[in-house]
């Protein structure tokens, strides 16, 4: 073929050039160069088709062979360097590091992205001379790493503060911290109540009262002196009291407590005895021995005043910013902010157990317990106030228990006596409701009680709780602005 080329351009050449054999000298030249120019170009292209007429020769011969050869090769291939089958992504991945792009954000395309990522893979496995593999080793070996990546994420995330959810609690905290209105005792407390292994139940006697129902965990208990455990006898743990399943305030008391920024109540959780077989849901709240100095039977360390002593405390301002009240002032030893705190708290829960035990600030229907109404309130300076209880060494302070509060009680029958008197409110708890924050924290607070939250529907039965809250705290907000009452840091 390659001689045939060559005498049929000598040919063409010399049939070309016999009429200009006449011709000048350089008109010659020019035709000389420009038939040589053709001839070189004529053989490069015949040079460059012979490798394509080869290459589409091969390509016709790989296309009439199967599949399964092609396969074949991929694999002798792999087990000669000793690389994983293509079946073992899983595996390569996993115990690779990933190549990230120079530039953030998407710069470096996906195409070149990938590619730097196979060398990368593959760099790394012929350094380290894998062995070869059984067939779907590298699967099972992969599972098992993810397995392992999956719980070791998990674990670093939920022992970052020891705040986390744990999976078989019934507290949930899916973030990284509790909020920030709980300490790491009430997180604590709440846990136990809800998750802690109960060992027995009793009933503790109180003098003109109901019993307490106590169930007692194996857990360890605060250390108390053996002068006090010997004279409590009640509980050597960690115990709790349970309360009926009838009365869901003390629960939604204690977040609220919080969320506003009292402290006042004890830790207080929902949950479910197996021990009892009736599926009910009740309220657990810590126990807490310091509130019985004595023993439960001789009563709880509780503040007896009547309402004429309570109101001159409050003109008194006994104890406010540390000062020591005069020896004739009346004053007892509950600090001045107190009770602004316990008006504040009890109105907004529409408590009256407390400051108003005779239901003489509304109208009290048939079921609600009202002491001597409607004769005891004719003499409403002689009251006797109720349920005001304070630590046996911690004098200064109130601590909110039997929090029974009313949900369905209408705006226009709301107990105003709970604030009467009240001249200072602290502002902690007001900003909260000024800012509009209650309902977010309280949605937020109350999802960490999950035997709570079911048992008032979800989140449909929470937001009418705390739409009854919010229109407490907005006729509170009025209140306050009527009659001129002052909000002012209460830290004591």
């Amino acid at each position: 073929m390659g001689n045939f080329r060559i005498y049929w351009l000598c040919f063409y050449f010399l049939k070309l050039t016999h009429p200009f054999g006449r011709g000048s000298s350089v008109k010659k030249m020019w035709i000389f160069l420009c038939l040589i120019s053709l001839f070189l170009l004529f053989l490069k292209v015949g040079y460059l088709d012979q490798p394509n007429r080869r290459r589409s020769k091969e390509e016709e011969k790989l296309q009439t062979r199967g599949e399964h050869h092609s396969y074949s090769l991929d694999l002798r291939i792999s087990a000669s360097l000793g690389v994983p089958t293509r079946y073992n992504v899983v595996y390569i991945t996993l115990n690779s590091k990933r190549l990230k792009p120079t530039h953030i954000g998407g710069a470096v395309k996906s195409k070149l992205r990938t590619k730097m990522r196979r060398k990368a893979i593959y760099a790394s496995i012929t350094q380290r001379k894998r062995p070869g593999l059984e067939p779907n080793a590298g699967q099972i070996n992969g599972s098992a790493a993810l397995q392992t990546f999956w719980k070791e994420g998990f674990s670093a995330k939920s022992s970052n503060d020891g705040t986390a959810s744990r999976p078989d609690s019934n507290i949930r905290i899916y973030s990284q911290k509790a909020p920030p209105w709980f300490s790491a005792e009430d997180i604590e407390s709440m846990r136990f109540l809800a998750d802690a292994k109960v060992l027995q139940m009793k009933e503790l006697d109180r003098t003109a009262v109901k019993p307490l129902l106590m169930f007692e965990s194996a857990r360890r208990g605060p250390l108390v002196s053996p002068k006090q455990l010997k004279r409590t006898n009640a509980c050597r743990g960690q115990c709790g009291i349970i309360h009926s399943s009838v009365d869901n305030t003390e629960v939604f008391a204690f977040h609220l407590d919080r969320v506003l920024g009292l402290n006042r109540t004890l830790p207080a959780v929902s949950r479910k005895f197996g021990s009892l077989h009736d599926s009910q849901v009740y309220q657990v709240v810590l126990w807490d021995a310091s509130l019985y100095p004595k023993d439960p039977a001789a009563g709880s360390a509780s503040v007896r005043i009547t309402w004429r002593e309570y109101q001159n405390f409050l003109t008194q301002r006994c104890w406010h910013r540390n000062g020591i009240p005069k020896s004739d002032s009346g004053c007892s030893s509950i600090h001045y902010s107190e009770w602004s705190k316990l008006a504040l708290f009890d109105f907004l829960l529409q408590i009256h157990n407390r400051l108003d035990p005779s239901c003489c600030g509304f109208r009290p229907r048939q079921e609600d317990a009202c002491a001597g109404h409607p004769a005891a309130c004719k003499n409403q300076e002689n009251l006797q106030l109720r349920n005001i209880f304070h630590r046996e060494h911690d004098l200064r302070h109130l601590v909110f228990t039997d929090n029974k509060g009313y949900f369905d009680r209408n705006e226009d029958n709301l107990d105003f006596r709970l604030l009467e008197g009240i001249k200072e409110l602290p502002e902690q708890a007001v900003s909260v409701v000024r800012m509009r924050k209650l309902r977010e924290r309280l949605l937020q607070s109350l999802f960490l009680d999950k035997v709570y939250w079911e048992s008032q529907g979800g989140r449909e039965g929470i937001d009418k709780l705390i739409d009854v809250i919010e229109k407490r705290a907005k006729v509170l907000l009025a209140y306050i602005n009527a009659h001129g009452i002052k909000v002012i840091s209460m830290n004591d």
